[in-house]
């Protein structure tokens, strides 16, 4: 593959928030270059995207890439070697019925988009989203790999490989490398090395589990194993939380510190959860704990808003969504019309080292959500999995792991069959066989099957709108 000469299609290419991430890394980025197809079903933003991207490598890196907005799914994917997926399936609209509609009968959620009576509604209507994208990519770019961001990322990846079993698709995650910055953290606090010295990068971790409910079961850095040390700092601070770590991928858009404050507020945490988790199983939780404690039984972290509280975490309301929506748009058309200018900043993630290494230059490990072929040896084959893998020219290897402690793989088993069983669901047309999916959830059991009838029926009527 010619590095100069790269095609990415970006589906969702009209987004204010991972499409701009990608835009700032690649701006960064001076040994690839080629086009990126920018297709939204929003067109406009699509276009403004692509004023904003080519104005940024302008600037910043120019001759290396050129951003175009195709209203044409079928054009944009002709030709692509990459295909990016960054969409929001549905609206915030629906998102608030996802996350809220629960709460009258006392179910609360952090996030709901992955989990729970959230995370299996929104999947309902975003699997016919990604069989349709999976459709597209097997008749336009059947050879390309395929990169997903979107949430329920588990999800999304089953529907790819299930409607289109040759794709060449994988998904990809941020949440371990929070949990690197943490470890970096911990090293610190042990006086290995002055604050701030320890990049993520140099932690080295081994995944498993699924996506965000990942686990780490070895940790290291140079020659010092990471566990011992974490567990002197679980111990020190489980009770209180530890609340001077950086945030930055918390409040890396705030314009001012007060909105910097109410995005940690919202987004942030103690790790209160995660230790906690630690002290039970072991194994170090590598995900953020408004992502953890949704899968859990609500009893330990999610029974009530008090409750949550003092885990030292939040429930964020979808309001908060829509509001800063409206923002990042005002946004969006100063950056189009030249009033603001955006700079771009190193976000971390690894998407461009991906592409390199898929492209022939040099491999990478990093975590990944693929289909089980043995990687997660106690998982059901078949199912998505979170672990790390080797990528090299054209190719994604999987590290296989140990087993998972008996006890916790009896929780992450749940939310396999849980996920497992709404793709099948959906696919079968089956709606009676979602509602006893979402019916058999943790926090629907404790609501009695009129209840959980009722408030499926309620949830899916706003859902379906957008299916």
């Amino acid at each position: 593959m010619d590095l100069k000469q790269i095609k990415i299609c970006y589906i969702g290419g009209g987004s204010r928030n991972w499409a701009w991430v990608f835009m700032q890394d690649l701006a960064m980025e001076k040994e690839i270059g080629g086009t990126i197809e920018l297709y939204d079903i929003r067109p406009d933003d699509a276009v403004t995207n692509e004023v904003i991207g080519n104005r940024l490598m302008e600037k910043y890196n120019p001759g290396k890439w050129k951003f175009h907005a195709n209203p044409s799914l079928s054009d944009a994917l002709t030709g692509s070697d990459y295909v990016f997926i960054s969409i929001l399936p549905g609206d915030f609209e629906e998102m608030a019925v996802d996350v809220h509609a629960p709460e009258k009968f006392g179910i609360y959620q952090s996030v709901g988009d992955t989990a729970g009576a959230g995370g299996i509604v929104r999947a309902l209507r975003t699997i016919p989203q990604f069989r349709h994208i999976a459709r597209e990519v097997q008749k336009y770019a059947p050879e390309s790999w395929v990169v997903n961001y979107t949430n329920p990322m588990t999800i999304c990846t089953k529907t790819l490989y299930k409607e289109f079993p040759a794709i060449k698709a994988f998904g990809c995650c941020h949440e371990v490398f929070n949990t690197q910055k943490l470890l970096a953290t911990v090293l610190e606090e042990a006086c290995l090395a002055p604050a701030g010295s320890i990049k993520r990068e140099e932690i080295n971790v081994n995944v498993l589990g699924i996506n965000h409910f990942t686990w780490l079961d070895k940790a290291s850095w140079k020659n010092e194993d990471i566990f011992s040390y974490y567990k002197k700092f679980v111990d020190k601070y489980a009770g209180t939380g530890f609340k001077k770590r950086d945030f930055g991928h918390v409040n890396a858009a705030a314009n001012t510190d007060a909105e910097a404050a109410e995005r940690l507020k919202l987004f942030g945490s103690s790790d209160k959860v995660k230790m906690d988790l630690f002290l039970r199983y072991g194994l170090i939780a590598a995900a953020g704990d408004r992502h953890l404690a949704e899968f859990c039984p609500p009893s330990w972290y999610l029974k009530t808003p008090e409750l949550v509280e003092s885990w030292g975490f939040a429930l964020t309301p979808v309001s908060w969504r829509i509001k800063d929506r409206e923002k990042l748009k005002q946004k969006a058309i100063a950056y189009r019309e030249g009033k603001e200018e955006m700079v771009p900043v190193n976000s971390g993630e690894e998407g461009i080292k991906i592409i390199k290494a898929l492209a022939g230059a040099g491999n990478i490990v990093t975590n990944v959500n693929l289909p089980n072929i043995g990687q997660m040896p106690d998982l059901p084959l078949g199912a998505v999995v979170e672990t790390n893998a080797v990528f090299g020219r054209d190719i994604i290897k999987p590290v296989v792991n140990n087993k998972m402690p008996v006890e916790l793989r009896e929780l992450v088993m749940h939310h396999v069959l849980a996920q497992e069983g709404i793709v099948d669901a959906v696919f079968e047309d089956d709606m009676e066989k979602a509602f006893k999916i979402f019916s058999h959830d943790r926090a629907i059991q404790h609501i009695g099957l009129d209840n959980a009838r009722s408030l499926f029926n309620e949830m899916c009527a706003k859902t379906m709108e957008k299916s």
